[in-house]
């Protein structure tokens, strides 16, 4: 399929940092209006907090842990056309802590989709590659339309009713013997029946018999990614253990990763350009734990990808396979027109 390319990152993801003040208050300079927000304060151990306009705002999930979707009030109580709104709640607003938000733009509160034999309620911006998907699982085999147009490369699943752990779908994994990992641990690679040893198409993804993704006694939600040229890109590589590391090509400079070794037990770790400003970066947090920020190793954030500079196996083990979402700040050569121009390195 030829997909579009993204020349501004920037107006479908972005990470914008702010400083908690306890008061109710506009975070604004985002440049788009979010779908989806996820918070985490760097300077604390509090945990990571997740918003979607399918659940609507005050609804959070955390992807540290099982918990199901509550109402926290005063918490993210809006978005608007440049950000988000915030009530007084600490874990999210509170007095001098410092706070990360990564937000993407899906396509506002979602419609019907009956692509699949579980009908859902989706959000998808067919431009970026990215949609969110809500449905109510059935216990058995079954498929989901996801409203892409193209095929999500990786899926984050969470049962909203039940306090179960999420899954997650990587085409890098063995798809066949239904391959998958969870957002809330550590675990390397492992096999369940979540997805029926099938992979998704440009309409549906399918689902096993499996709780964690398909469980018939509540609904869950599912944010799906697919690789779009210049913007986003799901892949693998293998690490080296070497400060002269494992160079991963992303055909744009990264403005978030999040990287995951499936060889072994490690935590999901995130970078991303507003707390990392300057190479190397190394102010990681946890997609599975509550810690404040901490230094995993160093990466070089390139105008093309990323250079492992770290011997750490969280990000370069020696053999080890990692996979990893990545999504753009700037494409590597842009268009304008009919003229290719390139980006510039930092």
């Amino acid at each position: 399929m030829a997909y579009t390319t993204v020349n501004n990152g920037s107006l479908f993801m972005d990470a914008k940092l702010y400083t908690g003040n306890s008061s109710a208050r506009t975070i604004s300079g985002v440049g788009f209006q979010p779908d989806f927000t996820w918070l985490k304060v760097r300077d604390g151990a509090t945990a990571h907090f997740l918003f979607d306009v399918l659940r609507g705002p005050l609804y959070r999930i955390q992807s540290n842990s099982s918990n199901t979707s509550v109402s926290a009030a005063n918490t993210l109580t809006s978005w608007n056309s440049d950000g988000f709104a915030l009530g007084t709640e600490n874990d999210t607003n509170n007095n001098s802590y410092s706070y990360v938000s990564w937000n993407w733009k899906a396509n506002g509160t979602g419609s019907a989709n009956t692509a699949g034999s579980i009908n859902s309620t989706v959000s998808a911006s067919t431009t970026s590659g990215f949609s969110i998907v809500k449905y109510q699982g059935t216990g058995a085999n079954a498929t989901v339309g996801h409203g892409l147009g193209s095929v999500p490369k990786m899926i984050l699943f969470k049962s909203l009713a039940n306090s179960i752990s999420w899954i997650v779908y990587s085409s890098e994994l063995n798809v066949s013997s239904s391959n998958c990992l969870r957002l809330n641990g550590t675990n390397a690679a492992f096999t369940e029946s979540a997805w029926n040893g099938t992979r998704p198409t440009t309409s549906v993804f399918s689902l096993g018999p499996h709780n964690e993704a398909n469980n018939s006694s509540g609904e869950t939600i599912a944010y799906c990614f697919a690789d779009v040229q210049g913007f986003s890109k799901m892949g693998s590589y293998v690490g080296n253990e070497n400060v002269n590391g494992t160079f991963v090509y992303t055909g744009f400079k990264p403005a978030f990763v999040m990287i995951k070794n499936t060889s072994t037990t490690t935590s999901w770790s995130i970078l991303d350009n507003k707390r990392s400003v300057f190479n190397p970066a190394d102010e990681y947090l946890k997609a599975n734990t509550s810690d404040a920020v901490s230094d995993l190793g160093d990466v070089d954030i390139l105008s093309n990808g990323l250079k492992m500079r770290t011997t750490n196996n969280h990000v370069n083990g020696p053999g080890n396979t990692y996979i990893y979402m990545a999504f753009a700040e700037n494409p590597f050569v842009a268009t304008s027109g009919s003229t290719a121009v390139p980006v510039t390195a930092r």
